[in-house]
């Protein structure tokens, strides 16, 4: 059943506002205040368990059409239940998926996430999730977006990394904007060459406060963002939880907070922000003004299980965006 206000599945795409890279795939989401497996053959109860949309690319693509913005995904799936399940889950969501690429020789990639609430751990097989390459995404598709996005660079620094720089290279070229959002590396090595040559054409760098020490090796935070700012994108926003955000170009920084939601479940809230960010730039929001229109996305995003299961349209996200305030960041490297 399509959602009021989404399009219905198999709507004609003309230019796409954003276009999505990376992964799709089904979550398997274990809800409960002790979701801990005991080995030893032991059976332990918990909450719920579901099967949501899945993957940063996927979860980021609903939550901006259900923003209201015109989204393409470009993915790969296998060719089993869990494939279609992706592709007729974001058709309903009024997502673009006729460039979510359908592998024969590879299973749809999976995810359990373990959820306590505002905390959570993560299991992931990549399957076709790891096979998708610069060659799946259509040079005519890229020109005619106005941003295109990328996640989860670390689950595919394999396969998209090596062509991911000269897509966005293309893209800027023709006057598309670009942003990446790497999300966790679970090898620890965070980053080389090509990661860095991304970075430099990316328009907008989008981590978590974890992420942003890592990919930077800074002492701290401010330390980091400086590195980088100094690494090539034009803005930097760090995303730091329920306490909002810092954004960052190279003459201003500003923390963004508003009151705190209680969360039921914070999967895929730092994809829903990256929606809301996205959406507000789109629409000439100042980058304050779009970092709190992805504060007030991720936010709400934590009102139900799952990326996707809360995350709100256009007129919720604005109401509680409006709460926001704005105050200037202090520096030490500016």
């Amino acid at each position: 059943m399509t959602r009021p206000g989404c399009r219905t599945p198999g709507w004609t795409l003309s230019r796409p506002d954003l276009v999505v890279l990376g992964d799709c795939n089904p979550d398997v989401l274990v809800l409960g205040s002790d979701v801990v497996p005991a080995f030893g053959q032991q059976e332990k109860l918990v909450d719920g368990i579901s099967l949501v949309i899945g993957g940063s690319a996927a979860i980021t693509a609903v939550a901006a059409a259900r923003l209201g913005l015109r989204v393409a995904l470009v993915a790969a799936v296998g060719a089993d239940p869990a494939g279609e399940f992706m592709r007729d889950q974001l058709a309903a969501e009024g997502v673009d998926v006729r460039f979510v690429a359908v592998r024969e020789d590879a299973p749809t990639g999976m995810t359990v996430a373990l959820s306590r609430g505002g905390d959570r751990a993560i299991l992931t097989a990549l399957g076709a999730v790891a096979s998708l390459t610069a060659a799946d995404v259509p040079a005519s598709l890229l020109a005619g977006a106005r941003h295109v996005h990328a996640s989860s660079w670390f689950l595919l620094q394999d396969c998209l990394g090596p062509g991911l720089a000269a897509l966005f290279s293309a893209a800027r070229s023709v006057g598309v904007t670009t942003s990446l959002d790497t999300n966790w590396d679970p090898s620890g090595r965070w980053g080389d060459e090509l990661l860095t040559a991304a970075i430099a054409e990316a328009d907008l760098l989008l981590p978590n406060e974890a992420e942003a020490l890592r990919l930077s090796g800074g002492h701290d935070l401010d330390d980091a963002i400086g590195a980088l700012l100094a690494a090539g994108p034009r803005r930097v926003v760090v995303k730091l939880g329920e306490r909002g955000a810092i954004c960052a170009d190279g003459t201003a920084r500003q923390q963004v907070s508003m009151p705190p939601v209680p969360p039921v479940d914070t999967t895929g809230a730092g994809d829903c922000f990256n929606a809301g960010l996205i959406a507000g730039l789109l629409d000439g929001l100042s980058l304050a003004e779009a970092t709190a229109l992805g504060c007030a996305a991720g936010a709400l995003s934590t009102g139900a299980p799952g990326g996707t299961g809360s995350a709100p349209d256009r007129s919720a996200a604005a109401t509680l965006a409006a709460t926001a305030s704005v105050v200037p960041e202090p520096t030490t490297t500016m």
